[in-house]
């Protein structure tokens, strides 16, 4: 039996009051589902956050806007694997929050996830750059 997992990826908010975010073309999903968790071990990497911050970064940092359901799918996977850990911790909100924050393994495989991330985006960046340089100068003109 294999384990299916739907993530709803969307692009940017096009105004603050969007409920949900732009649909990208489908090329554009597949590329930032591909690159959804290790964005999600990168937010974590300097430190522990709750969902709902992580959710914040991901908005305004990035093009990976997700669904909140999905997050927590993506966040049980990566702890499930030992990427992640959790503790519920008493805010003082009167409701506990779960913190997220890498584990060793996690680190670990984030930083070889940012190693193979760099070669490959620097490939590409050399097989697109004749098409980035035809456009600055058609700009130019």
């Amino acid at each position: 039996m294999h384990d299916t997992m739907l993530y709803m990826v969307f692009g940017k908010k096009t105004r603050p009051h969007d409920e949900r975010p732009e649909q990208p073309e489908a090329w554009e999903g597949q590329l930032r589902k591909g690159t959804l968790e290790m964005g999600i071990l990168a937010i974590l990497w300097k430190k522990r956050l709750y969902g709902l911050e992580i959710l914040r970064v991901l908005e305004s940092s990035s093009s990976l806007c997700i669904l909140e359901g999905t997050l927590y799918l993506i966040l049980n996977r990566l702890k499930t694997a030992g990427m992640v850990d959790s503790e519920w911790v008493d805010a003082g909100s009167g409701h506990p929050r779960k913190y997220y924050r890498l584990t060793p393994a996690g680190e670990e495989k984030l930083s070889k996830m940012v190693e193979f991330w760099s070669e490959f985006s620097a490939e590409l960046d050399h097989l697109i750059a004749p098409i980035s340089s035809r456009k600055e100068s058609t700009n130019a003109k």
